[in-house]
């Protein structure tokens, strides 16, 4: 159980589970992605970033911000393919574990 944002369990090898968690999501999405038989127009940008997480999660605790531009890059890409959203959504979740998004801008006036 996490206790704080600087608290967090580790598995038995040592690793952050939340990158397992991550690394996990994002190796059955782009599996799911590249049997997909539909072409789209982005679906190189979701390659390329799907790539991105994979390698920032194969070299420990990614960067949150960098994390989430990642995640929405994904979701634009391949938000339309319904075939893809379970695979979305585990990523996401992944992502979510590393910590809440910030807060909205206050609104300009």
């Amino acid at each position: 159980m996490l206790r704080s944002l600087g608290q967090r369990a580790v598995t038995g090898s040592g690793e952050d589970p939340r990158v397992a968690e991550l690394r996990t999501a994002v190796s059955r999405l782009r599996r799911e992605l590249a049997a997909h038989p539909r072409d789209f127009p982005d679906r190189a940008i979701a390659e390329d970033e799907l790539a991105s997480l994979a390698a920032m999660a194969a070299h420990g605790t990614p960067e949150i911000p960098r994390l989430r531009r990642s995640l929405l890059l994904i979701a634009g890409s391949i938000g339309s393919v319904s075939a893809l959203r379970v695979g979305l959504g585990e990523v996401r979740a992944a992502v979510d574990m590393f910590g809440p998004p910030p807060p909205a801008p206050p609104p300009v006036r």
